[in-house]
């Protein structure tokens, strides 16, 4: 599942701006007083304007084994969010490491490195090494009927979890990252998990597919 777009919405535009073009130092395509948008790799994010907009999660694939490199050019700019005193949070079962943050809408930002998936070009970590979206929270009252819909249209399987509390959806590529609202927050802040509106574009197994979340329910879907 490799996610090529993606559309949230944002409290704070300006800052939002400033934090991912100026501090990240992230190229930006369009922008103006509405919207402006983020290029991460093969991926393109869109921050819509919208004062009422709730906070999302969403992770970045950087290259394997620089956690390392990554953590300490994150510190260089902003806090890092631990888990047990850890700045470094090691997810055995998945092959993967990850350094975590706030951006200016208190969104948790997430930096994950993949054994054996994608291999660094330099030992250098830069704005640059970001190689495009990995993760994207979906918090539902309903995590069992978000998944068959996305297994019927879009052939999307079950990576890790169950539809009780957590559901990771897709492969190492990329991940929908399903929780109950109701029973979880998010990892690692215990943050409340809001069922925040998105738009997404992916491909996955040679198709592309496209749906909007909003209200808890999938309300447009496009193959």
């Amino acid at each position: 599942m490799k996610i090529e777009r993606l559309e949230i919405r944002s409290a704070n535009l300006a800052a939002q701006l400033k934090f991912y073009r100026d501090l990240l130092e992230l190229r930006t395509g369009h922008y103006d007083e509405e919207s402006f948008e983020v290029i991460a790799g093969y991926s393109r994010i869109k921050f819509i304007k919208d004062p009422t907009a709730t906070p999302y999660h969403i992770a970045f694939h950087i290259p394997d084994r620089q956690e390392g490199e990554a953590l300490r050019w994150v510190k260089e700019r902003v806090p890092v969010l631990k888990n047990n005193n850890e700045e470094i949070i090691d997810f055995s079962g998945w092959s993967a490491k990850s350094v975590y943050f706030y951006d200016e809408d208190k969104n948790i930002i997430e930096f994950i490195s993949r054994r054996n998936f994608n291999e660094p070009d330099t030992p250098i970590f830069s704005e640059e090494s970001l190689l495009g979206v990995a993760e994207v929270g979906l918090a539902t009252a309903d995590i069992r009927s978000i998944f068959e819909y996305l297994q019927k249209e879009c052939h999307l399987d079950v990576f890790d979890g169950n539809f009780e509390k957590f559901c990771a959806v897709g492969d190492d590529q990329g991940l929908l990252i399903t929780i109950n609202k109701s029973l979880k927050d998010w990892f690692p802040t215990n943050d409340e998990a809001f069922a925040s509106a998105f738009s997404i574009w992916f491909s996955h197994k040679g198709k592309s597919c496209r749906f909007k979340f909003e209200a808890d329910q999938i309300i447009e879907l496009n193959k």
